[in-house]
């Protein structure tokens, strides 16, 4: 007697990441020495989600997250206007002489 095999659909989680990746500017290496880090997140990304992303990645928690919207810049190319992509920036505050490796 033949056995047949049940396959159960596992949910598979994708889970986007909130942070993209660190943001290696000379603005971002002074902030480094006050435990403020500068990352590119997702567009629709709150302040508690990058949070919560970044306890999980870097195991520390942030005292105080800001974002900042850039705003997308135009240019014309072969005579039609196009625009570049959305950016959002995250800076993460993290307690007095703590620091975390970016690399």
């Amino acid at each position: 007697m033949a056995t047949k095999k049940t396959t159960t659909k596992e949910a598979i989680k994708v889970v986007p990441t909130v942070l993209r990746k660190p943001l290696i500017t000379e603005k971002a290496a002074n902030g480094a020495q006050f435990s403020v880090y500068l990352f590119d997140v997702e567009v629709g990304a709150t302040k508690s989600e990058i949070a919560k992303a970044f306890k999980a990645q870097y195991k520390q928690t942030p005292i105080k997250v800001n974002t900042v919207n850039v705003i997308r810049k135009s240019h014309f190319r072969r005579g039609r206007l196009g625009f570049g992509a959305k950016v959002k920036k995250a800076y993460v505050f993290l307690k007095k002489g703590t620091t975390i490796s970016i690399a």
